[in-house]
């Protein structure tokens, strides 16, 4: 049952200066309440920023202007600021209780900010000021309780479970058509595959939840606006992969276009660098291979040091090709084995092979005076036989110093050192 609030006498000095200040308090009273409140405080920062602020300084700044005005902020003025928020909070599941108690952390900071500024002859205000937080307190948490609710009873659950399990079945070859109908999605003849990558996971298991519950549905809503209808994927929040019904052969420019917009968005979005594989057009019954492939290449892209992007096999054509077993490519790692305890030698190789014939260049960016480069360069020769001034042996070092950087943990030593080079030469099997 509502109590009648009185209103505050328009034109309150107190709710004015309240107003003006406003957007220092709206940053203050965030943090107060989801800054502080475990497990909130120990996500990355800004983690909940750009979808909480924002709707706390407008709701803020509506109910004050209507305390100006002398009228009640309604419960349906409320949810239009409070609902989706809560909406989303729901869909990542993130716990209710700890919401609640941010909502009134954040309502205590701004009582406190209230009875910092009031004057003495404004203590009327202030308890009526209070009385009216108290109100909108109350409406707020009903709203977010009766959103958890119908978040948690709606068929919302079911259908991404049916269109995760439909996803999961197209990329392991299994039957789809049932799925399909249960998911309610029309299945495609072609698919275009995007296969994401993040830095793995090294936060603590409820942080890594949170984050990865809250990137999964940021992921899932920019997959259903760049399809125009509710996309394929499984995605946990680190890796994953989306299918996406393949545009005309007239699109498929455009949406290379997009692709890389989403990667940038994604990758501004959750904080940290996103790889996105691309490969379009492709065969309902070939994407299990093809996804299999898509998701190499984007970890390859990572494991490279290759700035955030989407990626086609074009351009890691000859990176990708030294990933695959064979004899070959445990030859080629045996190459560098001998230096690979000089952090300084792989340094300088790293810079050379970098910068060529540009020695100047590269030995400034290691920060040694080019003699030293030189040296270093020598020494490198002298170790492994393979001469990183000679244009042959430079792509020998280039492909070993690669497939180190993908496989750090392989046995390089196994079949001992590598050979000089002349003696790597003189088998023409390898």
């Amino acid at each position: 049952m509502s109590v009648a609030l009185s209103p505050i006498a328009g034109g309150s000095p107190l709710v004015t200066r309240l107003l003006a200040q406003w957007p220092q308090i709206a940053e203050r009273m965030f943090v107060a309440g989801l800054g502080t409140t475990p497990p909130a405080a120990d996500l990355p920062d800004g983690h909940f920023t750009a979808e909480v602020l924002p709707a706390i300084y407008a709701c803020g700044r509506a109910v004050l202007q209507a305390m100006a005005d002398q009228r009640r902020f309604t419960k349906a003025e409320v949810a239009t600021f409070v609902a989706p928020v809560a909406e989303r909070h729901a869909e990542d599941r993130f716990p209710l209780p700890v919401l609640i108690e941010a909502i009134h952390g954040s309502a205590q900071s701004v009582l406190q900010e209230a009875a910092a500024v009031a004057t003495r002859d404004e203590l009327d205000d202030l308890v009526l000021l209070g009385r009216h937080l108290l109100d909108l307190l109350m409406q707020v948490n009903i709203i977010v309780v009766e959103t958890y609710t119908e978040v948690e009873q709606s068929i919302y659950n079911a259908e991404r479970e049916a269109r995760r399990a439909l996803c999961s079945a197209l990329l392991h070859g299994a039957a789809a058509s049932e799925l399909a109908a249960r998911a309610d999605t029309t299945l495609a003849e072609r698919y275009t595959i995007l296969a994401i990558h993040i830095q793995p996971n090294d936060q603590p298991s409820t942080v890594a939840t949170l984050v990865g519950r809250r990137r999964i549905r940021i992921l899932q809503r920019a997959l259903d606006t760049l399809a125009g209808t509710t996309a394929l994927a499984t995605f946990d929040g680190w890796t994953g992969t989306a299918l996406l019904p393949s545009p005309g052969a007239a699109d498929h420019d455009h949406a290379q276009s997009t692709h890389a917009q989403l990667t940038a968005e994604l990758t501004e979005r959750f904080g940290v660098p996103v790889f996105i594989a691309e490969f379009p057009s492709v065969l309902r019954s070939d994407i299990p291979e093809i996804a299999h492939e898509a998701a190499e290449l984007a970890e390859l892209a990572r494991l490279l040091g290759r700035p955030a992007g989407a990626y086609h096999l074009d351009d890691l054509l000859l990176e990708h090709q030294l990933t695959q077993p064979g004899i070959a490519r445990d030859r080629l790692a045996r190459l560098i084995s001998p230096i690979l305890d000089s952090p300084h030698l792989l340094e300088a190789l790293d810079a050379h092979l970098r910068h060529g014939s540009d020695r100047k260049t590269a030995a400034a960016e290691i920060h040694v005076h080019p003699n030293t480069f030189s040296y270093r360069l020598r020494r490198i020769a002298e170790l492994t036989g393979v001469d990183p001034t000679d244009p042959h042996d430079s792509r020998l070092l280039a492909a070993a110093l690669t497939i180190q950087r993908l496989h750090p943990d392989q046995p390089t030593t196994a079949l001992g050192h590598a050979q000089p080079a002349e003696s790597t030469r003189s088998n023409p099997r390898y």
